[in-house]
């Protein structure tokens, strides 16, 4: 962050991150928080993100592949003049991820992975425009989905509500890992612990990593202007992950069980919260 940067942000807010981090709380670099001009560009990105997943949501049905959704998320992202951030970074082969029941995440869109009856599906977008980055997942249900997959899904999406909520400003990240984890696991389910949510905007991957399990007051403090994802992946069976070995991005379930995840960007105001994304 320059000089100038620094000056953009209101100064009971340096104020009050030095006092916390001389009461020995880990406190974000102050790079970590958006400018107004920053986070402006972070939400025009976000709408077009979200305007992805709507487009998908037109079409998803039985019988596409995977590919079929990759083609969509192309066409309507490069329609908006935006790039498909997961394309080629680091060596990711696609434009979006298609995680497919076990699939945790990191599923490879193809031509040969046909969508079917029963199936939950879900699609992770993210978008870079004019250079600001954008991150969200939404999860499909195929057809006649299984009542323990509906729950499955519906329940996740609660965890995600659930964080959010817990993502307060002065809190810190160990707080909304300790209420997606309090939650799913008084549901009965497991939490992915190796994976979680990012600061985002400025890059695709930024400080602070937010882990979906956790200790309330602990981790890095939420200061308004910070923009994170969360983003729970939550199984139905134990909590246990592994890569495929074949494509080395694609993870499953240890005990081949089915997992979902849903994902927002957020932004931390001074108040609360704002869903950046859908």
């Amino acid at each position: 962050m320059t000089e100038t940067d620094r000056n953009t942000i209101p100064q009971h807010i340096l104020e009050r991150v030095e006092e916390m981090k001389k009461h020995g709380h880990q406190v974000p670099d102050l790079k970590l928080i958006k400018t107004e001009e920053q986070i402006q560009g972070i939400r025009d990105s976000a709408v077009i993100n979200t305007g992805v997943l709507d487009e998908v949501a037109k079409y998803i049905k039985e019988g596409m592949t995977t590919q079929d959704i990759d083609d969509i998320v192309v066409k309507y992202t490069h329609d908006h003049d935006a790039i498909c951030a997961p394309y080629h970074y680091e060596g990711f082969p696609k434009s979006v991820c298609t995680s497919i029941n076990e699939e945790v995440c990191h599923g490879i869109p193809s031509k040969f992975r046909k969508l079917k009856d029963g199936d939950i599906i879900n699609v992770d977008v993210s978008t870079i425009y004019k250079g600001y980055f954008s991150d969200a997942s939404r999860m499909f249900m195929i057809g006649n989905v299984s009542e323990e997959r509906r729950r499955l899904v519906e329940e996740t999406k609660k965890c995600l509500e659930i964080g959010i909520q817990a993502a307060q400003p002065w809190s810190h990240v160990g707080d909304i890992g300790y209420a997606i984890s309090k939650y799913a696991r008084s549901r009965g389910y497991s939490v992915v612990k190796e994976l979680g949510g990012h600061g985002v905007g400025l890059e695709f991957h930024e400080d602070p990593f937010v882990a979906h399990i956790g200790k309330k007051g602990t981790g890095m403090v939420l200061v308004p202007g910070m923009v994170i994802t969360i983003e729970p992946m939550i199984n139905i069976g134990k909590a246990g992950v592994y890569i495929d070995a074949y494509n080395d991005w694609t993870i499953y379930t240890e005990d081949g069980k089915d997992s979902a995840q849903w994902e927002h960007s957020i932004l931390i105001t001074e108040t609360g919260s704002e869903i950046l994304t859908y």
